[in-house]
């Protein structure tokens, strides 16, 4: 039986059954490079998989397919589907929320903000294979209410966390009224959450989405300080 070594900044990782006997030196840099690449390559692949067959019909095996990774590989982060799942919610979340907190730190025009954002949303519902949304549907109602009610509420937090960093944009920037702020955000999630609720049972169409985005947009068009001026 031989062993081989990897010393990673002085600490001694030893593998069995490998030939020949060597020791190689590996910086945690690389290392840690390495293990980042390897997990985010695996997230990749689950959300996909995620968004092609929901929640409830996933396997580990799926994933494992997915990403080309072997099973031990795969396993090394992750003990099941429930927890590739949450660190795929986790990392979707983190991604939205810091591409809009750079475009309010950047003091983005609001309208440019706004815009990308509903474009993403709107896209996201019309191209529903590529949403997220039946997967999260499917792991909270197959759960006990208790053991997703903190995961429930942290995503409602985020998501009109958000959507309220947008419009508080336009508020700092005087182009919307500093009012009715958070109700504001709340419609606007309830009615893209009742859009997406459409598209699970095949019933949204690329003209409904579009006369509801319309709507949401004159709800803002009321809103703005420049139009109450010129009423």
């Amino acid at each position: 039986m031989t062993r081989v070594s990897y010393i990673i900044n002085d600490t001694d990782v030893s593998a069995i059954n490998c030939v020949p006997t060597e020791v190689f030196t590996i910086s945690r840099p690389h290392f840690e490079k390495q293990r980042k690449d390897k997990l985010r390559k695996i997230l990749e692949a689950a959300r996909l998989v995620f968004c092609r067959k929901g929640f409830l019909a996933v396997t580990m095996q799926d994933i494992i397919d997915e990403c080309g990774i072997s099973r031990g590989g795969i396993y090394i982060y992750f003990s099941s589907v429930d927890e590739v799942f949450l660190e795929v919610m986790k990392q979707r979340n983190k991604e939205r929320f810091s591409s809009i907190s750079k475009s309010v730190h950047d003091h983005e025009p609001f309208e440019i903000v706004l815009d990308r954002y509903m474009s993403k949303q709107k896209a996201r519902l019309i191209n529903f294979e590529n949403s997220l949304f039946r997967a999260y549907c499917e792991y909270i109602f197959s759960k006990p209410r208790a053991a997703v009610h903190a995961f429930r509420d942290t995503q409602l937090s985020q998501l009109r966390s958000s959507v309220e960093a947008i419009l508080k944009l336009g508020v700092s920037q005087g182009v919307l009224k500093n009012e009715n702020i958070s109700q504001l955000a709340i419609h606007f999630i309830a009615t893209i959450d009742g859009l997406s609720i459409l598209a699970l049972g095949d019933a949204l169409t690329e003209d409904i989405v579009n006369q509801q985005f319309v709507m949401l947009e004159k709800i803002l068009k009321d809103g703005k300080i420049n139009d109450s001026k010129t009423k």
